[in-house]
């Protein structure tokens, strides 16, 4: 557990770890505002001075889904306290590609809530200059096939003459078709969006963050009074919400109630020597290796020159520690094969690999994220599983999740599809 104090002003530092220079995206700033909120910390919850009229909510998870949660009940009104594990967007909201849709998710039991979260995204961009501080722009998406290029396959061997596939993507390519506009599809720098969402939620709102580790709730009489975090600090609250990500399945008390396991995704950020030659199209590809079978990497041009590459995944066990999570050299080598057969400027030589990292997708039993009060547990409630759409979908989630803890239900998204209470009856109930 970490505690702010006014004798260690570094260990604000440490709350935002450093974040990758953009060129075109200033780093957020700390101002004497959220010193000073942060600052706080260095005394108990309970002692501090709340007014009678504000509800005391704790947020445990430091995720895009407890920030935005975090975020929105302290617009409203709460008194938030945000627990996170270790830093801010360390692990998935932070090396996510970030990718937004409109109607990518309609016919499914998530459609609401993706359309009304896209729309929040872009409400939420005009509100914090989402263009310059995290790379929110609309693009165009486009569905590819491209074929692995050869050791001595030359530069610009584009095999299609289709107009629709923009110059740098000059690799062996076929059956290019436009699946998403600029009124459809939008990205956004996930670690910048969610670190950029809480800066504002602390000077703004004054909501308080701590690092350290959930061990326990406190529950009387089937209702939760507190928070019991490693060391021992107990913070008091009128309600908490676990917006634990993959580590869901860690907590015990949740864990006796449903399954959230972890899908662990691969990626690499490049660098390309001439940023200015790539433009804002994404691109979902199939992509047929040499010898292998065949795949659908993505990849996401950002708007400061970066180019971020996915499409790896594996099953494996998460790790207690989100710092410690590293890619397997099998699949990074994959994408950078996709990489180089994508695009001549994506190849070793023109870009420099800035990243290449791992991170584990949150996924539930029934494939639906999982989001509402806690059976049997008043004022407890729980928000996660929203696999690879929670940057999509958070600020939705965390808009109806604030709703519901301050006054009882949610406007903005129904939620009963995602009540936990659906779970009751398959486990047995441990508290």
């Amino acid at each position: 557990m970490t505690v702010i104090s006014s004798a260690s002003l570094l260990s604000i530092a440490s709350l935002f770890r450093p974040i990758r220079k953009y060129p075109t995206l200033p780093d957020l700033v700390i101002t004497a505002t959220s010193i000073r909120c942060l600052l706080s910390l260095s005394q108990p919850m309970d002692d501090r001075q709340q007014p009678e009229s504000k509800k005391r909510v704790v947020v445990c998870g430091g995720g895009i889904i407890g920030v935005c949660t975090a975020y929105f009940l302290a617009k409203k009104g709460a008194a938030v306290t945000l627990i996170a594990k270790s830093s801010v967007a360390c692990a998935a909201s932070g090396k996510a590609g970030g990718f937004l849709a409109l109607d990518w998710c309609d016919g499914g039991p998530v459609e609401s809530l993706a359309r009304a979260s896209f729309n929040l995204h872009r409400s939420l961009s005009e509100e914090l200059n989402g263009p310059d501080l995290y790379g929110y722009r609309p693009l165009t998406s486009l569905s590819i096939t491209v074929t692995e290029s050869g050791p001595s396959s030359p530069s610009g061997s584009k095999s299609s003459g289709d107009s629709t596939i923009p110059s740098w993507v000059d690799g062996p390519t076929r059956g290019p078709r436009t699946i998403g506009t600029t009124q459809t599809t939008a990205q956004v720098h996930p670690q910048l969006f969610t670190r950029t969402l809480l800066n504002t939620a602390v000077k703004k709102y004054g909501v308080e963050v701590v690092i350290g580790k959930l061990e326990q709730l406190h529950v009387e009489e089937w209702r939760v009074g507190s928070v019991v975090l490693e060391e021992g600090r107990v913070i008091e609250s009128d309600s908490v919400v676990l917006s634990l990500g993959p580590w869901t399945g860690k907590f015990e008390m949740l864990a006796s109630m449903f399954g959230v396991s972890g899908l662990k995704a691969h990626s690499i950020v490049l660098e390309p020597k001439d940023p200015g030659a790539i433009t804002p199209h994404a691109l979902f590809l199939s992509f047929p290796p040499q010898g292998g079978k065949a795949m659908d990497p993505e990849v996401y041009p950002r708007p400061n020159g970066e180019v971020y590459i996915c499409g790896m995944s594996a099953e494996e066990e998460v790790p207690d520690d989100p710092e410690q999570i590293v890619g397997n050299p099998a699949s990074i080598a994959m994408l950078k094969r996709v990489g180089k057969s994508v695009s001549s400027h994506l190849r070793e030589g023109e870009a420099r690999v800035k990243a290449e990292q791992a991170c584990f997708l949150p996924c539930t039993d029934d494939g639906v994220p999982i989001i509402g009060e806690v059976p049997g547990m008043k004022g407890c409630y729980v928000a996660t599983g929203h696999s690879c759409w929670g940057i999509l979908n958070g600020p939705a989630t965390g808009a109806a999740v604030a709703e519901l803890v301050l006054e009882g239900r949610a406007t903005i998204v129904d939620l009963s599809r995602f009540s936990p209470a659906r779970f009751v009856g398959r486990r047995r109930v441990k508290v």
